[in-house]
């Protein structure tokens, strides 16, 4: 880093790349003597313990973006919120918003949520988890056992939120958002997202799409 640069732009900087507010940026730049990657560490840092509380703030601000593989087999479109208009625009964030719409593609969510599951389409979820339990010759009190494991199963099929990343599925969607609220500082939500495939309930060969999306997203 230059010894040139002023504070002003240094604060510049650290908050295009972090998207955290000027008064944090300026208390990390001088925390760390003016080194900007350090200051982003402490930030982020900082991020992960409060990003928890920020999770309940309102996100009105954001972008609708979209995502098309294959050369228009599959479309995305999907709204992710964020608080302010600033925050909008970081890059951060705008990736975080690629890589979900990419998620949406490659792994067919229904649902953002558990929450967004209908009564009916869990009681019927479970009505097939029990009957197959049952043909399976397990006891009734085993069933039960085995029913809220299934359930979670199937919320991480369903659920976007639930899903593990395609990028690092050692991680879920929900932990790579807390990561991205720490470091952009501001709360996240992912509204809502529609999903087209081409052909879609029309008898077609099986592709392994998520493979495909995720060699994309290596390029």
């Amino acid at each position: 880093m230059s010894a040139e640069m002023s504070t002003s732009e240094m604060v510049k900087q650290l908050r295009e790349r972090t998207g955290a507010g000027m008064l944090d940026c300026k208390k990390a730049l001088e925390a760390n003597n003016n080194d900007i990657e350090k200051a982003i560490e402490d930030l982020r840092k900082k991020g992960l313990a409060a990003a928890a509380k920020k999770a309940g703030r309102i996100a009105a601000e954001g972008v609708v973006d979209s995502y098309i593989h294959g050369n228009g087999r599959i479309g995305v479109l999907v709204e992710v919120n964020v608080e302010t208009d600033f925050a909008a625009q970081n890059e951060t964030f705008r990736s975080f918003v690629k890589d979900i719409a990419m998620q949406i593609a490659a792994s067919k969510p229904e649902y953002v949520t558990k929450e967004e599951v209908p009564e009916a389409v869990l009681e019927k979820e479970k009505e097939i988890i029990r009957a197959q339990s049952e043909k399976e010759g397990k006891p009734a009190n085993v069933v039960e056992k085995m029913l809220a494991g299934r359930v979670e199963k199937f919320f991480k099929e369903v659920c976007l939120i639930e899903q593990p990343w395609i990028r690092d599925p050692s991680k879920t969607i929900r932990q790579l958002l807390t990561e991205k609220i720490a470091v952009i500082g501001e709360n996240i939500s992912i509204r809502r997202f529609v999903r087209f495939e081409r052909g879609e309930g029309l008898a077609r060969r099986e592709e392994n799409f998520a493979e495909e999306v995720n060699k994309q997203m290596q390029k």
